[in-house]
């Protein structure tokens, strides 16, 4: 299965140089480029991408906003968006994982990372390890407004599955939670399909954001 890919950077030779590097693959293929999230828009409503590689810092419309407009539009499926940003970013990196995004990797990242975390992010999968994620959100939570409130999707969640998003949230890998909970780690991973599920969330990031958004779990908690 070829994965189709759209490159979204304000800089012509950083697009150069990642469709140089995808196109040498046999299961990569780029199918667009977009110099700024407005375009972005506008190249997907010509192609069909499984994933967007998208930049944050970007005139006339950010990454953060590109990111958020893709994810909304393509809550049924659709290209699922990949961040990249640098050190000085990561407040940007957080607000992207809020919009939507299935992760994010540094711009330095090496060519073998990339072209893997693509790979894992067009099966569905998140390319943040949840502990990673727990740090940013440790760290950037105070964005996240006024005092959460409940969300209401919860209540459908069983006991167990509540107990399991804690976990999850709290940066737990399925195998550690399945030690925790004294269950097999197959059962875990049937649980977080059943949260995702009935959560409608698109993957393990999600969960985590949600789980803060929702005050289940608090910074430093």
């Amino acid at each position: 299965m070829t994965v189709r890919v759209m490159i979204v950077d304000d800089q012509a030779l950083v697009r150069a140089g990642f469709r140089m590097v995808l196109d040498s693959q046999p299961d990569l293929q780029v199918v667009g480029e977009a110099i700024d999230g407005a375009d972005a828009l506008r190249v997907l409503n010509r192609v069909e991408a499984d994933v967007v590689v998208m930049d944050l810092r970007m005139p006339t419309m950010d990454g953060v906003e590109a990111t958020r407009r893709i994810c909304a539009r393509s809550a049924g499926g659709g290209p699922r968006v990949l961040v990249l940003t640098t050190f000085d970013t990561e407040a940007d990196a957080f607000a992207a994982l809020r919009a939507g995004a299935s992760g994010f990797l540094l711009k330095n990242v090496p060519p073998e990372e990339l072209m893997a975390a693509i790979r894992v992010v067009a099966q569905g999968d998140s390319v943040v390890a949840p502990s990673i994620t727990r740090r940013l959100l440790d760290r950037f939570a105070w964005q996240l407004g006024p005092a959460p409130a409940a969300d209401p999707r919860l209540a459908q969640l069983t006991e167990r599955e509540r107990e399991v998003l804690l976990l999850v949230a709290q940066g737990l890998s399925n195998a550690e939670i399945a030690a925790r909970a004294h269950v097999a780690e197959a059962t875990v991973k049937t649980h977080v399909g059943r949260i995702l599920a009935k959560l409608q969330l698109r993957d393990r990031v999600q969960a985590v954001v949600l789980a803060y958004e929702s005050g289940l779990i608090t910074p430093g908690g």
